[in-house]
């Protein structure tokens, strides 16, 4: 983690910082646009600081580093109790500086600590008059804020009625998850307007927003509560509840707070229980489904927090673990156009290097060319791009207020890049007309990976000697290739001809989940594959299923069953060819589905389980950590399809419908929260012995 801080030289350097950061906090706090990203403001308070310390006598009245975070957004609704930012750390070793000075503080060792996610939202208050939402007012400068009450109804998490007649205000955050993200960048464009940058900058100007033609849903996380002053009894109880009893309090109120989350508030007693939280949270935070850019530590006691007491800006009892940043302002420098397998032309941002999360970071995904269009992308943009753990960089949208006029438009593809054919533009996402054939070599090579026929010996390599000497028109052609024509290859001797034929003969074999998987049929993968193949139990069921008995499916929505359709008509003569080579066409220990008006819709699971005392018979299993024993030399995906051959469910995350935790070494959070539920675990070798008969013959 960087704690880095600009180097201010001179009085001149410091005033010019602390009025570029006046700047940035004004545009960030009022509408998300600020001109600089959350790395480079933390960097430049931090220089203000180093600057301030060495020459207190200079200090200006507009420093960021005595005003609370928010402060430029100013409002006329006075709080109660002033809401306060909070002070940050960037590594282990300041956290630990920082929770030894508190305890001096307060005489004695925190008795305990409450851990939760830092969301990447606005701050604001609920207020409740005899248990009904009356005003919504942000932070503001942390005296008064602004009355956003005309945002109530479009807030999840905010209840227009608690579960009890209690006059109290919450405190909490606002934010759009990313799928609230996507659609009110959907909805926004339709309307004639320009894309958010990013998820905050979306809730800045969504809550602040009034009279718009269409409405746009935020997500509401309480951090806290507080009594108002006509509470009554409520005020003496709340001042006596640990942080963490609040939070309970709140969430029975049916106000949402992040307790039914992956990164749910935690309390632990000593300071290296914080650090592994830390640790765990910020592991998860590339597969959360809203932002978060930090871990809050709380000491949880009322008495505690009564001592350490508070400053004009932060509390001296609570502390921000500032994350990397996975969010950074570039500039696009090109863009280029690449095929795929499966013929589709995907557009690639290239970038003015950047270091986000890390990592250097000189490309990002565009996804499509409406979707550049939508974004009103131009070449020499700054762009807000973001990245989060290992997912690929993504670019949200253009900084557009930062635009000078020498911006280019981006120019589209009149032909394939690959191979000169034309484009079928009729969808969103382009493709080569020549579709698969135009990539072969990489369609072969899918088809042939691990987890697809796994045909061992079968690299990129050999597939380009195959297709350039013509033996190979599509991966069914493998299945036809004779001993004299792979010992006329260059560097293809006995041995590792008959070994490339004995993998193919094993290929042949493969489940019909592997075959459709090699199939590379656009919106299906892995897990979906398994899932037809186990619903419908051979070939034949798949290839003659409508869209509404595809839609019987799991996870598949009637825009993809359509897709799934038109694809196996496209794939037909492939299919046909892996028919007449004698590759497996059905699905072992599944059951085909019932004639309609037989016995009714079931799902992909009942469809496998017909036989009935399977081992995990309606069991979800979730495996974490490393495998060991019988079990080490299984990937994540063949895990999968050894739940589901034993009846089980897979899935990758740990919930109350979670059955059975299979925990290998260095399990984490998983564990953890399965611990928490009650859930039974599993060690590796005791997994394999309740699965002995499944298990592949090689293991």
């Amino acid at each position: 983690m960087t704690n880095s801080a600009v180097v201010l030289a001179d009085a001149a350097a410091y005033a010019a910082a602390v009025e570029e950061a006046a700047q940035a906090a004004a545009a960030y706090y009022a509408t998300g646009e600020s001109t600089l990203d959350d790395d480079a403001y933390d960097r430049l308070v931090r220089g203000i600081a180093g600057y301030e310390q060495e020459h207190p006598q200079e200090v200006l009245a507009n420093s960021p580093t005595g005003k609370v975070a928010g402060g430029a957004a100013t409002g006329d609704v006075p709080h109660t109790v002033p809401m306060l930012s909070l002070d940050n750390v960037f590594s282990a070793e300041q956290f630990v500086t920082w929770t030894a000075s508190l305890e001096r503080r307060i005489g004695r060792p925190v008795a305990a600590w409450s851990v939760e996610p830092k969301l990447d939202g606005l701050a604001v208050a609920a207020r409740y008059r005899a248990g009904r939402l009356e005003q919504l007012i942000t932070r503001g400068d942390g005296t008064a804020g602004e009355d956003v009450s005309h945002a109530i109804g479009t807030v999840v998490g905010l209840p227009g009625e608690l579960a009890e007649p209690v006059t109290i205000e919450m405190r909490g955050e606002i934010l759009m998850t990313n799928e609230q993200f996507d659609r009110a960048n959907t909805v926004r464009t339709e309307h004639g307007g320009a894309p958010f940058a990013n998820p905050r900058n979306g809730a800045a100007g969504t809550l602040r927003a009034k009279d718009r033609a269409y409405t746009v849903e935020m997500t509401f996380f309480a951090y806290g509560a507080l009594p108002l002053p006509d509470s009554g009894e409520l005020t003496d109880t709340l001042a006596e509840l640990p942080h963490s009893e609040v939070l309970a309090y709140v969430a029975g109120l049916g106000v949402h707070t992040a307790a039914d989350t992956d990164v749910a508030p935690r309390t632990v007693t000593t300071v290296e229980e914080v650090q592994s939280r830390v640790e765990e949270v910020a592991a998860l935070r590339a597969s959360l489904p809203f932002g978060i850019d930090g871990i809050v530590i709380k000491a949880d006691l009322a008495a505690d927090q009564r001592e350490a007491g508070s400053g004009t800006r932060a509390p001296r009892w609570a502390i921000a673990y500032k994350l990397p940043a996975v969010e950074k302002v570039t500039r696009l420098l090109g863009v280029e156009w690449n095929v795929g397998r499966t013929g589709i032309i995907a557009p690639r941002a290239v970038l003015e290097p950047v270091e986000i999360d890390g990592s250097t970071v000189s490309y990002a995904t565009l996804h499509n060319p409406a979707d550049i269009t939508r974004r009103d992308l131009r070449l020499g943009d700054r762009v807000m791009v973001y990245k989060a753990g290992d997912i690929i960089p993504r670019i949200e949208a253009p900084v557009a207020h930062l635009r000078t006029g020498d911006e280019k438009p981006i120019e589209f593809p009149e032909a394939c890049p690959q191979c000169g054919s034309e484009i079928d533009t009729s969808e969103q996402r382009w493709r080569c007309v020549r579709g698969r054939s135009c990539r072969l070599v990489a369609s072969v090579s899918y088809a042939a990976g691990r987890d697809q026929l796994d045909i061992e010996g079968l690299g990129a390599t050999r597939v380009v000697q195959l297709v350039d000497a013509g033996l190979v028109t599509d991966f069914a052609d493998l299945f036809t290739l004779e001993r004299d024509q792979l010992l006329g290859l260059e560097r293809m001797g006995e041995t590792s001809t008959d070994n490339l034929l004995a993998a193919i003969e094993t290929a042949r074999t493969q489940p019909l989940s592997r075959v459709f998987c090699a199939l590379g049929v656009r919106g299906t993968g892995r897990s979906m594959s398994r899932r037809i193949a186990r619903y419908f139990a051979d070939m034949d069921r798949i290839r003659t299923a409508d869209e509404e008995e595809l839609q019987r499916v799991d996870g598949i929505g009637k825009e993809k069953a359509t897709g799934v359709v038109a694809e196996l008509v496209e794939l037909a003569p492939l299919i046909e060819k892996l028919v007449a080579a004698g590759v497996n066409m059905t699905e072992p220990g599944a059951t085909p589905p019932p004639a309609p008006g037989e016995e009714g819709e079931r799902t992909a699971d009942a469809a496998a389980d017909g036989a009935g005392g399977l081992p995990l018979d309606g069991m979800t299993v979730v495996v974490t950590g490393a495998m060991t024993g019988a079990l080490e030399k299984l990937s994540r995906n063949e895990m999968n399809e050894l739940i589901e051959r034993a009846g089980g469910k897979s899935s990758s995350s740990v919930s109350k419908r979670t059955t059975l935790l299979v925990a290998g070494e260095k399990a984490g959070s998983k564990r953890t929260k399965a611990e928490d539920l009650g859930i039974r675990i599993a060690a590796p070798d005791e997994f394999a012995e309740l699965l002995a008969g499944f298990l592949p013959s090689e293991v």
